[in-house]
């Protein structure tokens, strides 16, 4: 090593921290020795440490995005058990993991029995979501309600309203689990109604759309809300029997 090498390794660090160029400021001697290695040209070798300089804030930029989205806990598709649930569409699921629906604004709805998967598989395409840099959301319906009322009593229910509408996908789960109150029936409906055909929505919900009404008791609201979760949404049903029982007990080398 030439005495003059360590000032430059210095010089290029603090160059690449000021431009704020991490990534290259901790790898740019590595890669550097393996392009001599290889007899790479210096075009490669820059090449090489851009990428890996793109590399590394594409994935932290993935990691702030699921962080800023509130889930419960990561899901991903691959983690689900599409074997011991046949009846859930796998094929639907991956193409909308790519997230064409995004784009075309199209609501999904996960309809099922407690235990189904829906709350993994609706997390689990909000975690897609974020991988391609989206704006995701994740809450409970009691969860969005709650906050909405606490930001109507405190006047500031039209700030919080219009930030549910800037996100580009919000995950609602656990929608119809209790008695909405026409009061708390109408704010979770200006969030979808701001958002139809705006941005899109994911719903997890254990009730057929028939029984709607005994969670929703105002009619008027009630049809309003699912004429817009309905339309153009991707409706899959998850079924009735426990995936999450099915699971635990083949754990336990148990039958379910």
């Amino acid at each position: 090593m030439s005495t003059s090498q360590p000032i430059q390794h210095a010089a290029i660090q603090q160059y690449a921290r000021q431009l704020y160029l991490t990534t290259v400021a901790d790898q740019f001697a590595s890669l550097a020795e393996e392009a001599v290695r290889k007899k790479q040209s210096h075009l490669s070798y820059l090449e090489a440490l851009l990428e890996a300089e793109v590399d590394e804030r594409d994935r932290r930029a993935v990691i702030r995005r699921i962080k800023e989205a509130h889930f419960p806990a990561v899901k991903t598709l691959e983690e689900f058990d599409f074997q011991s649930a046949q009846h859930i569409p796998a094929a639907l699921l991956k193409k909308l993991s790519e997230g064409e629906y995004l784009e075309r604004k199209e609501p999904v709805i996960f309809l099922g029995e407690t235990g189904t998967g829906k709350s993994h598989l609706a997390t689990a395409l909000g975690v897609a979501a974020c991988r391609q840099r989206k704006r995701v959301r994740f809450t409970t319906a009691a969860e969005m309600v709650t906050e909405m009322i606490e930001a109507q009593s405190q006047l500031q229910l039209t700030r919080v309203r219009n930030r549910w509408m800037r996100y580009e996908l919000v995950v609602v789960d656990e929608l119809g689990y209790v008695v909405m109150p026409d009061a708390a029936a109408e704010l979770l409906f200006q969030v979808i109604a701001g958002r139809a055909e705006q941005a899109a929505v994911i719903v997890t919900t254990n009730l057929p759309f028939s029984e709607w009404p005994t969670k929703i008791p105002n009619a008027r609201l009630c049809k309003a809300m699912l004429d817009r979760l309905t339309d153009r949404a991707h409706i899959i049903e998850t079924g009735t029997e426990s995936y999450r029982f099915r699971r635990t007990m083949a754990r336990k080398g148990g039958k379910a």
